[in-house]
């Protein structure tokens, strides 16, 4: 599927290639410009959707492109045999990359599907329609149980204690490493429990200027793809993206000294920075062998593979020794046409979730397993010993957090996003840069919404 963050005025997030979209967050305030009065009023103009027989038609709108399209389908037209009474369309909708305009203007017109993908960091802004159906007893009582899906995906789909969507995908971050540069440089593969200062160090260890090779690499364009890969730097040092009360961010202090670990890798040159949207150039750069260490997620890996690289996966470094890492989780939101289609979609996504076809989706679509009930599933099992790297990413899922489920979510972010770069490109030192992001992001949180 395409792929986890927001923007309205920010830029959307890049697609990540061989992932479904999975770390990015569309034009968040998208849905921010149609006042909420005008939401509240539209109404639904659909067809109840019971034919005459009594069979119930769900419209789906998934997003997919290529295998991962390949894989919903397959899911659906096993759906609908094995429920003769309800029937999943996947004719329309758009890609995920475009899914949160079009679910807007679908909302605002009247006429919307009853299931879309929505990109996780949209979540908060989606859910503000009267039209988005409350989930939280299909799911705490649902067919696996609530506590078996890992934390961050239960964050991510909650707001204000209610559950407004249910899991699709679930990643994490983790370093994949060039085992033949290693090698090279004379340097031993990283130990969990290495630490930032060692990533440094080992950067610019791996850099070879004269052959072209990079240490690693680093989004530029300070959208989400940018913004995302601190934030677990952010939490390590104990900041959080949002204060307590929610009137100014949580990370001034800590964001300045994980700007200064991106300001050490610029020093040594031991930095590719990618100048597009996407990062397809950096994740080609280390396919190509030129880059010792990348920062990505499991949808990295079938590239990796398919190139050839001798890699290994460790988890990210730390400053404090408590393993912390990212998850960019996206949702399944569903809309409300009515009851009878309502149930149905419901119905139809509880389904999708569960362990059997959760493991499907997984496998098929090179992400994770939504639930730890899915995890301990002999078909993901054996797909985890057969792929390198993959139980490091599974494993990481267990201190994984997500990004905050909040409506200025995509400003706070694009903020960040903009000191990052201006840090990498030797435009600004990290004080400074983290002092404009805190006054950007803190202004964005004492808007009303």
């Amino acid at each position: 599927m395409p792929a986890g963050p927001d923007h309205s005025s920010a830029p959307s997030l890049p697609s990540v290639p061989g992932r479904r979209a999975l770390l990015r967050a569309g034009a968040g305030c998208a849905l921010g410009a149609v006042a909420a009065p005008a939401l509240a009023a539209c109404g639904s103009s659909a067809a109840d959707g019971v034919g005459p027989d009594g069979t119930v038609s769900v419209e789906l709108w998934h997003g997919a492109t290529a295998s991962a399209k390949q894989a919903i389908e397959d899911l659906v037209a096993q759906f609908n045999r094995t429920h003769p009474k309800i029937h999943v369309d996947t004719g329309g909708g758009t890609t995920a990359d475009a899914m949160l305009q079009k679910v807007t203007a679908a909302l605002a017109s009247g006429s919307y599907p009853d299931i879309a993908y929505i990109f996780g960091s949209d979540i908060a802004s989606v859910a503000r329609s009267p039209r988005v159906v409350d989930l939280t007893s299909a799911l705490r009582d649902g067919p696996v149980p609530w506590n078996d899906y890992w934390g961050s995906l239960r964050d991510a789909v909650t707001i204000n204690g209610k559950v407004r969507a249910a899991p699709a995908l679930v990643d994490s971050l983790a370093v994949i490493c060039n085992k033949t540069l290693f090698a090279r440089a004379g340097l031993p593969l990283p130990q969990p429990g290495w630490k930032w200062a060692e990533f440094i160090d080992t950067a610019h260890r791996l850099t070879d200027s004269g052959k072209g090779v990079f240490g690693t690499g680093w989004p530029g364009v300070g959208d989400e793809d940018t913004t995302w890969r601190m934030w677990p730097l952010v939490w390590d040092l104990g900041g959080e993206v949002i204060a307590p009360g929610g009137k100014r961010i949580g990370f001034a202090d800590e964001g300045r000294r994980a700007l200064e670990t991106v300001a050490r890798l610029v020093a040594g040159n031991s930095v590719y920075i990618d100048p597009k949207p996407g990062s397809q150039q950096l994740y080609q750069v280390f396919q190509s062998g030129r880059m010792g260490m990348v920062m990505a997620g499991p949808w990295a890996l079938p590239d990796i593979i398919d190139a050839k690289v001798d890699y290994a996966v460790v988890p990210l470094p730390t400053y404090s020794g408590r393993q912390v890492t990212i998850a960019g989780p996206d949702t399944w939101t569903v809309f409300d046409n009515g009851s009878a289609r309502s149930q149905a979609a419901i119905l139809f996504v509880r389904w999708l979730i569960a362990p059997d076809q959760d493991v499907t989706w997984a496998v098929r679509g090179a992400s994770l397993p939504l639930s730890t009930a899915s995890a301990r599933r002999p078909e993901w099992l054996q797909h985890s010993a057969r792929t390198e790297g993959l139980p490091v990413f599974t494993k990481a899922l267990e201190s994984a957090r997500v990004r905050p489920v909040h409506p200025a979510y995509p400003q706070i972010s694009q903020a960040l996003g903009e000191a990052v770069v201006a840090v990498l490109l030797g435009r600004s030192a990290p004080d400074d840069a983290m002092r404009r992001c805190a006054e950007k992001a803190d202004a964005a949180l004492l808007i009303p919404r």
